[in-house]
């Protein structure tokens, strides 16, 4: 048994998203809205409460049986009939079939057509990753405090700034008619202090953090650790394939760079994503599998990727007491080195523990795409907090809906009901040391 997921070059259809809050964690097999209206005439108000009482029953289908239950029948019904066919294409003359499966073959070199088009567009990633390199070098150097970023380029930064606020007074002009904004100092030809701090200190902790499925998995423990994280880069693999076909093996690699930390003695950890050989229904590649690097932790303590429990055991005869310690598996950002691994049909593991590994892979999959396509490329973006605008974008404008969208009967409804939307997270800022 292979595992493989599409890779979409903007938006990853396939992959796992990370979920907010008021996503439901299954697709329902029947939605809240209706396929098409109803042709019964409407009822009237006055009738609502006993037709709805009399009608229960009979819309519940079997007596006494919870509405969940029934759903859940369904879905078990339908998931039944995926891939089964429904005998239409087996009805058709052989002269129609003979025509379908030449269809098909003409879909074969369609798809080895996809093939070559995806890995132009992959030498053309590679091609621009030359071009950004230097980019990324002055990043680097500017968040270690080891140059100070132009008058230049600190002035395109406030133009940008400025360009948003813009369009964010365009947006709030009512609100702020009678508010004068002052006009922001500008920051590029200021003297540097010689007591301040040094570099941007936390960088890459605080945009690891500021991004949303990895904020879910960076525990108090990681902080520590993470506080020395100096640079993440991306380099793509031109490596044999071990296929032996003379083709290369396509993927990317994830270097997370470390200065010296108490908990390891690795300066550099590695991510490697491979993908395969062909592609996926959609035409975009496939992932095949990922390998981390292996970490030295300097001692079982140090280990962020387990606790260390400790018992007391009494020898029964002597009545002696000893400590024993045992490491156990935690949660942790440093299991992000120790991807899961595809089943193989040797595997004996059953429905449920299947659907547990493809969704730790579909999710280690979604994080690494992450990092290469909008970490990477906009960390400052996640550190200041701008890219959770784009990720996280409000659902529910209160300017949108009047009071006059809203029945009275509704507004205890409303008051004890959820919030539609997901909690909006609050951008990490940056802790000046």
């Amino acid at each position: 048994m292979t595992n493989t997921v599409d890779i979409g070059k903007n938006k990853n259809e396939d992959l796992t998203a990370p979920t907010p809050q008021n996503t439901p964690l299954s697709n329902a097999p029947i939605g809240r809205e209706p396929l098409s209206r109803p042709t019964v005439q409407t009822i009237g108000e006055e009738d609502d409460d006993e037709d709805d009482d009399e009608g229960a029953p009979a819309a519940a289908g079997v007596p006494g049986l919870p509405s969940a239950a029934i759903q859940g029948m369904i879905q078990d019904k339908l998931n039944g009939l995926v891939g089964r066919s429904s005998g239409y294409i087996e009805s058709l003359p052989d002269e129609v079939r003979r025509r379908v499966e030449g269809l098909k073959g003409l879909n074969v070199e369609h798809q080895k057509i996809e093939a070559e088009f995806q890995r132009e567009i992959l030498a053309l990633e590679k091609k621009f990753a030359e071009k950004y390199a230097p980019l990324y070098d002055r990043r680097k150097e500017i968040i270690l405090g080891q140059l100070e970023p132009t008058a230049a380029e600190v002035e395109s930064g406030e133009a940008v700034d400025r360009e948003e606020d813009a369009e964010d007074d365009e947006e709030d002009e009512e609100e702020d008619e009678e508010e004068e904004r002052e006009e922001p100092r500008s920051l590029a030809n200021i003297s540097i202090r010689t007591d301040a701090p040094k570099g941007i200190p936390e960088f890459w902790l605080t945009a690891l953090k500021n991004h949303v499925a990895l904020s879910e998995v960076i525990t108090e423990r990681d902080e520590g650790a993470l506080k020395h994280l100096i640079d993440v880069r991306l380099r793509y693999l031109d490596t044999p394939s071990n296929a032996g076909n003379g083709q290369e093996q396509q993927g990317f690699q994830l270097d997370f760079v470390f200065a010296p930390n108490e908990h390891f003695s690795n300066t550099t950890l590695t991510k490697t994503y491979f993908y395969s050989n062909q592609v996926g229904f959609s035409g975009d590649l496939v992932y095949d599998h990922a390998e981390g690097a292996a970490i030295d932790w300097k001692s079982p303590e140090a280990n962020l990727t387990h606790r260390v429990e400790t018992k007391k055991q009494r020898n029964k005869n002597t009545n002696e007491t000893r400590t024993v310690k045992r490491l156990v598996p935690t949660e942790s950002f440093f299991n992000f080195f120790s991807p899961p691994k595809p089943p193989t049909d040797d595997d004996e593991e059953d429905d449920e523990e299947l659907d547990a590994i493809e969704e730790r892979l579909e999710l280690d999959y979604q994080i690494g795409e992450d990092l290469k396509d909008r970490i990477i490329p906009h960390a400052v973006d996640f550190f200041t907090g701008k890219a959770l605008h784009y990720e996280n974008p409000d659902e529910w404008d209160e300017d949108d809906y009047g009071d006059d969208d809203y029945d009275e009967d509704d507004d205890e409804d409303d008051d004890e009901a959820p919030p539609r939307g997901g909690a909006r997270q609050d951008p990490q800022e940056c802790k000046q040391q």
